[in-house]
Protein backbone atom coordinates (compact mmCIF):
# COMPACT_ATOMS: atom_id res chain seq x y z
CA UNK A 1 0.00 0.00 0.00
CA UNK A 2 1.37 3.41 -0.94
CA UNK A 3 2.43 5.84 1.75
CA UNK A 4 0.10 8.80 2.16
CA UNK A 5 1.43 12.24 3.03
CA UNK A 6 -1.01 14.04 5.30
CA UNK A 7 -1.06 17.74 6.03
CA UNK A 8 -2.42 18.68 9.45
CA UNK A 9 -3.56 22.23 10.11
CA UNK A 10 -1.44 23.88 12.82
CA UNK A 11 -3.03 24.35 16.23
CA UNK A 12 -1.79 26.98 18.71
CA UNK A 13 0.47 25.61 21.43
CA UNK A 14 -1.21 27.60 24.18
CA UNK A 15 -4.93 28.15 23.52
CA UNK A 16 -6.38 31.39 24.80
CA UNK A 17 -9.03 31.12 27.52
CA UNK A 18 -12.56 31.57 26.26
CA UNK A 19 -14.16 34.99 26.81
CA UNK A 20 -16.19 35.42 29.94
CA UNK A 21 -19.92 35.06 29.24
CA UNK A 22 -23.11 34.95 31.25
CA UNK A 23 -24.17 31.42 32.19
CA UNK A 24 -27.74 30.20 31.73
CA UNK A 25 -29.58 29.04 34.86
CA UNK A 26 -29.45 25.25 34.75
CA UNK A 27 -32.26 24.74 37.26
CA UNK A 28 -34.77 26.37 34.91
CA UNK A 29 -34.12 23.88 32.12
CA UNK A 30 -36.57 21.11 31.25
CA UNK A 31 -35.70 17.65 29.84
CA UNK A 32 -34.88 17.97 26.15
CA UNK A 33 -37.09 16.51 23.45
CA UNK A 34 -37.41 17.04 19.72
CA UNK A 35 -34.78 18.20 17.25
CA UNK A 36 -31.17 18.96 18.07
CA UNK A 37 -30.11 22.60 18.28
CA UNK A 38 -28.44 24.13 15.22
CA UNK A 39 -25.01 24.06 16.86
CA UNK A 40 -25.11 20.25 17.03
CA UNK A 41 -25.65 19.67 13.32
CA UNK A 42 -22.60 18.34 11.50
CA UNK A 43 -21.95 17.88 7.80
CA UNK A 44 -19.83 14.79 7.12
CA UNK A 45 -16.61 15.73 5.33
CA UNK A 46 -15.85 12.90 2.90
CA UNK A 47 -12.80 14.23 1.10
CA UNK A 48 -9.93 12.25 -0.41
CA UNK A 49 -8.12 11.77 2.90
CA UNK A 50 -11.33 10.44 4.49
CA UNK A 51 -11.65 7.70 1.89
CA UNK A 52 -7.94 6.83 2.04
CA UNK A 53 -8.17 6.35 5.78
CA UNK A 54 -11.39 4.34 5.56
CA UNK A 55 -9.84 2.06 2.91
CA UNK A 56 -6.73 1.55 5.01
CA UNK A 57 -8.74 0.63 8.11
CA UNK A 58 -10.79 -1.93 6.21
CA UNK A 59 -7.72 -3.39 4.49
CA UNK A 60 -5.90 -3.97 7.79
CA UNK A 61 -9.06 -5.20 9.58
CA UNK A 62 -8.65 -2.49 12.22
CA UNK A 63 -11.31 -0.83 14.35
CA UNK A 64 -11.70 2.84 15.22
CA UNK A 65 -13.66 4.31 18.08
CA UNK A 66 -14.63 7.03 15.61
CA UNK A 67 -17.00 4.58 13.91
CA UNK A 68 -17.95 2.38 16.87
CA UNK A 69 -19.02 5.34 19.02
CA UNK A 70 -20.65 7.34 16.18
CA UNK A 71 -18.32 10.27 16.87
CA UNK A 72 -19.77 13.52 15.45
CA UNK A 73 -16.26 14.67 14.46
CA UNK A 74 -15.50 11.62 12.31
CA UNK A 75 -15.69 13.56 9.04
CA UNK A 76 -13.49 16.41 10.26
CA UNK A 77 -10.81 14.20 11.81
CA UNK A 78 -10.72 11.58 9.05
CA UNK A 79 -10.66 14.37 6.51
CA UNK A 80 -7.46 15.60 8.17
CA UNK A 81 -5.99 12.09 8.35
CA UNK A 82 -6.43 11.69 12.11
CA UNK A 83 -8.08 8.67 13.75
CA UNK A 84 -8.35 6.96 17.11
CA UNK A 85 -7.49 3.27 16.86
CA UNK A 86 -9.69 0.92 18.90
CA UNK A 87 -7.51 -1.91 20.22
CA UNK A 88 -8.46 -5.43 21.34
CA UNK A 89 -11.57 -5.89 19.22
CA UNK A 90 -14.95 -4.20 19.17
CA UNK A 91 -16.73 -6.07 21.98
CA UNK A 92 -16.47 -4.62 25.48
CA UNK A 93 -16.74 -6.54 28.77
CA UNK A 94 -18.54 -3.58 30.38
CA UNK A 95 -21.95 -2.08 29.70
CA UNK A 96 -21.75 1.70 30.11
CA UNK A 97 -25.15 3.26 29.47
CA UNK A 98 -23.86 6.08 27.26
CA UNK A 99 -21.63 4.08 24.93
CA UNK A 100 -22.53 2.54 21.59
CA UNK A 101 -19.73 -0.04 21.58
CA UNK A 102 -21.14 -3.57 21.75
CA UNK A 103 -20.86 -5.35 25.10
CA UNK A 104 -20.53 -9.10 25.60
CA UNK A 105 -17.90 -11.84 25.50
CA UNK A 106 -14.96 -10.67 23.37
CA UNK A 107 -12.75 -12.76 21.11
CA UNK A 108 -9.23 -13.75 22.21
CA UNK A 109 -6.62 -11.01 21.93
CA UNK A 110 -4.79 -10.63 18.63
CA UNK A 111 -1.15 -10.38 19.65
CA UNK A 112 -0.20 -9.23 16.13
CA UNK A 113 -2.49 -6.20 16.36
CA UNK A 114 0.24 -3.84 17.66
CA UNK A 115 2.35 -4.45 14.55
CA UNK A 116 -0.59 -3.97 12.18
CA UNK A 117 -1.63 -0.72 13.86
CA UNK A 118 1.94 0.57 13.71
CA UNK A 119 2.23 -0.38 10.04
CA UNK A 120 -0.95 1.59 9.33
CA UNK A 121 0.43 4.60 11.22
CA UNK A 122 3.59 4.38 9.07
CA UNK A 123 1.62 4.15 5.85
CA UNK A 124 -0.45 7.17 6.86
CA UNK A 125 2.72 9.10 7.80
CA UNK A 126 1.02 10.29 10.99
CA UNK A 127 2.70 12.75 13.34
CA UNK A 128 0.27 11.92 16.15
CA UNK A 129 -1.92 8.94 16.95
CA UNK A 130 -4.51 8.11 19.63
CA UNK A 131 -4.87 4.55 20.92
CA UNK A 132 -7.87 3.44 22.92
CA UNK A 133 -9.59 0.12 23.61
CA UNK A 134 -12.66 -1.67 24.76
CA UNK A 135 -12.55 -2.79 28.38
CA UNK A 136 -11.00 -6.25 28.64
CA UNK A 137 -11.76 -7.31 32.20
CA UNK A 138 -11.37 -10.90 30.97
CA UNK A 139 -7.59 -10.35 30.76
CA UNK A 140 -5.28 -10.52 33.82
CA UNK A 141 -3.73 -7.14 32.94
CA UNK A 142 -6.83 -5.68 31.30
CA UNK A 143 -4.96 -5.70 27.99
CA UNK A 144 -2.30 -3.26 29.21
CA UNK A 145 0.45 -5.16 27.38
CA UNK A 146 -1.32 -4.57 24.04
CA UNK A 147 -1.18 -0.82 24.66
CA UNK A 148 2.51 -1.07 25.59
CA UNK A 149 3.44 -3.20 22.57
CA UNK A 150 1.52 -0.92 20.19
CA UNK A 151 3.39 2.12 21.51
CA UNK A 152 6.71 0.31 21.04
CA UNK A 153 5.85 -0.77 17.50
CA UNK A 154 4.81 2.76 16.51
CA UNK A 155 8.06 4.12 17.94
CA UNK A 156 9.94 1.55 15.83
CA UNK A 157 8.10 2.06 12.53
CA UNK A 158 7.20 5.76 12.76
CA UNK A 159 9.88 7.57 14.85
CA UNK A 160 8.83 11.01 16.00
CA UNK A 161 5.11 10.24 16.05
CA UNK A 162 3.58 11.41 19.32
CA UNK A 163 1.15 9.06 21.04
CA UNK A 164 -1.88 9.48 23.28
CA UNK A 165 -3.44 6.49 24.99
CA UNK A 166 -7.05 6.61 26.21
CA UNK A 167 -7.13 3.73 28.67
CA UNK A 168 -9.73 1.90 30.76
CA UNK A 169 -9.17 1.83 34.51
CA UNK A 170 -7.57 -1.67 34.54
CA UNK A 171 -9.58 -2.15 37.76
CA UNK A 172 -7.06 0.13 39.46
CA UNK A 173 -4.18 -2.34 38.94
CA UNK A 174 -0.95 -0.36 39.36
CA UNK A 175 1.17 -3.06 37.71
CA UNK A 176 -1.01 -3.02 34.60
CA UNK A 177 -0.78 0.76 34.43
CA UNK A 178 2.98 0.51 34.95
CA UNK A 179 3.27 -1.52 31.72
CA UNK A 180 1.66 1.31 29.75
CA UNK A 181 3.58 4.14 31.40
CA UNK A 182 6.90 2.31 30.93
CA UNK A 183 6.35 2.66 27.17
CA UNK A 184 6.20 6.47 27.69
CA UNK A 185 3.16 7.77 25.82
CA UNK A 186 3.18 11.54 25.60
CA UNK A 187 -0.41 11.73 26.89
CA UNK A 188 -2.20 9.34 29.26
CA UNK A 189 -5.95 9.87 29.01
CA UNK A 190 -8.57 8.29 31.25
CA UNK A 191 -12.08 9.73 31.31
CA UNK A 192 -14.13 10.28 34.44
CA UNK A 193 -17.11 10.74 32.04
CA UNK A 194 -19.60 12.20 34.54
CA UNK A 195 -20.08 13.47 38.10
CA UNK A 196 -19.91 11.03 41.06
CA UNK A 197 -23.66 11.20 41.77
CA UNK A 198 -24.49 9.86 38.30
CA UNK A 199 -21.58 7.47 37.89
CA UNK A 200 -23.40 4.33 39.05
CA UNK A 201 -26.00 4.79 36.29
CA UNK A 202 -23.73 6.10 33.55
CA UNK A 203 -20.85 3.62 33.98
CA UNK A 204 -21.96 1.02 36.52
CA UNK A 205 -18.74 -1.04 36.51
CA UNK A 206 -16.47 1.95 37.16
CA UNK A 207 -15.85 4.21 40.16
CA UNK A 208 -15.08 7.92 40.29
CA UNK A 209 -12.40 7.53 42.95
CA UNK A 210 -10.75 4.66 41.09
CA UNK A 211 -10.52 6.85 37.98
CA UNK A 212 -8.85 9.57 40.03
CA UNK A 213 -6.45 6.99 41.47
CA UNK A 214 -5.48 5.83 37.95
CA UNK A 215 -4.71 9.40 36.90
CA UNK A 216 -2.71 10.02 40.08
CA UNK A 217 -0.70 6.81 39.64
CA UNK A 218 0.04 7.68 36.01
CA UNK A 219 1.74 10.91 37.12
CA UNK A 220 3.66 9.06 39.80
CA UNK A 221 4.90 6.45 37.32
CA UNK A 222 5.95 9.01 34.68
CA UNK A 223 5.98 12.62 35.91
CA UNK A 224 6.93 13.87 32.43
CA UNK A 225 3.79 12.50 30.78
CA UNK A 226 0.75 14.70 30.32
CA UNK A 227 -2.44 13.39 31.91
CA UNK A 228 -5.89 14.07 30.55
CA UNK A 229 -9.52 13.39 31.37
CA UNK A 230 -12.92 14.12 29.88
CA UNK A 231 -16.50 14.82 30.92
CA UNK A 232 -19.87 14.63 29.18
CA UNK A 233 -22.55 17.11 30.18
CA UNK A 234 -26.29 16.92 29.63
CA UNK A 235 -26.97 13.79 31.69
CA UNK A 236 -28.62 15.58 34.60
CA UNK A 237 -25.57 16.87 36.48
CA UNK A 238 -25.60 20.22 38.29
CA UNK A 239 -23.19 23.04 37.37
CA UNK A 240 -21.46 22.94 40.76
CA UNK A 241 -20.96 19.18 40.41
CA UNK A 242 -19.06 19.73 37.17
CA UNK A 243 -16.84 22.29 38.88
CA UNK A 244 -16.23 19.84 41.74
CA UNK A 245 -15.01 17.21 39.26
CA UNK A 246 -12.62 19.80 37.81
CA UNK A 247 -11.26 20.33 41.32
CA UNK A 248 -10.89 16.57 41.78
CA UNK A 249 -8.91 16.29 38.54
CA UNK A 250 -6.62 19.17 39.38
CA UNK A 251 -6.14 17.54 42.80
CA UNK A 252 -4.37 14.66 41.02
CA UNK A 253 -2.48 17.05 38.71
CA UNK A 254 -4.38 16.39 35.48
CA UNK A 255 -3.08 18.67 32.70
CA UNK A 256 -5.75 18.52 29.97
CA UNK A 257 -9.55 18.58 30.21
CA UNK A 258 -12.18 17.89 27.55
CA UNK A 259 -15.89 18.67 27.97
CA UNK A 260 -18.58 17.86 25.41
CA UNK A 261 -22.33 17.41 25.05
CA UNK A 262 -23.71 13.92 25.66
CA UNK A 263 -25.58 12.67 22.60
CA UNK A 264 -27.82 9.61 22.91
CA UNK A 265 -26.57 6.95 20.43
CA UNK A 266 -29.87 5.03 20.40
CA UNK A 267 -33.14 5.08 22.33
CA UNK A 268 -31.81 2.21 24.43
CA UNK A 269 -29.12 4.48 25.91
CA UNK A 270 -29.45 7.11 28.64
CA UNK A 271 -31.70 10.02 27.64
CA UNK A 272 -30.40 13.56 27.22
CA UNK A 273 -31.46 15.69 30.19
CA UNK A 274 -30.63 18.98 28.46
CA UNK A 275 -28.49 20.60 25.77
CA UNK A 276 -25.84 23.03 26.95
CA UNK A 277 -25.50 26.26 24.98
CA UNK A 278 -22.09 27.09 23.44
CA UNK A 279 -21.84 30.05 25.83
CA UNK A 280 -22.01 27.63 28.76
CA UNK A 281 -19.20 25.55 27.28
CA UNK A 282 -17.16 28.74 26.97
CA UNK A 283 -17.79 29.48 30.64
CA UNK A 284 -16.71 25.95 31.58
CA UNK A 285 -13.49 26.54 29.65
CA UNK A 286 -12.91 29.68 31.73
CA UNK A 287 -13.50 27.69 34.91
CA UNK A 288 -11.00 25.06 33.77
CA UNK A 289 -8.25 27.53 32.95
CA UNK A 290 -8.86 29.31 36.25
CA UNK A 291 -8.14 26.02 38.02
CA UNK A 292 -4.81 25.55 36.28
CA UNK A 293 -5.46 23.11 33.43
CA UNK A 294 -2.85 23.59 30.69
CA UNK A 295 -5.39 22.95 27.91
CA UNK A 296 -9.21 22.89 27.94
CA UNK A 297 -11.37 21.77 25.01
CA UNK A 298 -14.97 22.66 25.85
CA UNK A 299 -17.64 22.78 23.14
CA UNK A 300 -20.78 20.85 22.21
CA UNK A 301 -19.08 18.42 19.81
CA UNK A 302 -15.82 17.96 21.71
CA UNK A 303 -14.85 14.34 22.30
CA UNK A 304 -11.83 12.82 24.06
CA UNK A 305 -9.50 12.84 21.06
CA UNK A 306 -10.57 16.15 19.54
CA UNK A 307 -7.51 18.28 18.67
CA UNK A 308 -5.31 15.70 20.42
CA UNK A 309 -2.50 16.37 17.96
CA UNK A 310 -2.28 19.97 19.15
CA UNK A 311 -2.39 18.95 22.80
CA UNK A 312 0.58 16.62 22.30
CA UNK A 313 2.76 19.65 21.54
CA UNK A 314 2.42 20.64 25.18
CA UNK A 315 4.63 17.64 25.95
CA UNK A 316 7.71 19.36 24.57
CA UNK A 317 7.07 22.33 26.84
CA UNK A 318 6.51 20.17 29.94
CA UNK A 319 9.36 17.76 29.20
CA UNK A 320 11.70 20.61 28.36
Amino acid sequence: MMQTNITIDPIPLEPKPAPTVRRARLHDEQPTTGRKPEWLRVKLNQNEEYWKLKSLMRGEALHTVCEEAFCPNLGECWGRGIATFLLMGDICTRSCKFCNVQSGKPLPLDEDEPRRVAESVRQMALRHVVLTSVDRDDQPDGGAHIFAETIKEIRRLQPGCTIEVLIPDFKGDREALKLVMAAHPEILNHNTETVPRLSRWVRPQAKHQRSLDVLRMAKELDPKALTKSGLMVGLGEEWDEVLAVMDDLRGVDVDILTIGQYLQPTRQHLPIARYYHPDEFAQLANEGYARGFKWVESAPLVRSSYHADGQARLFDTVAG
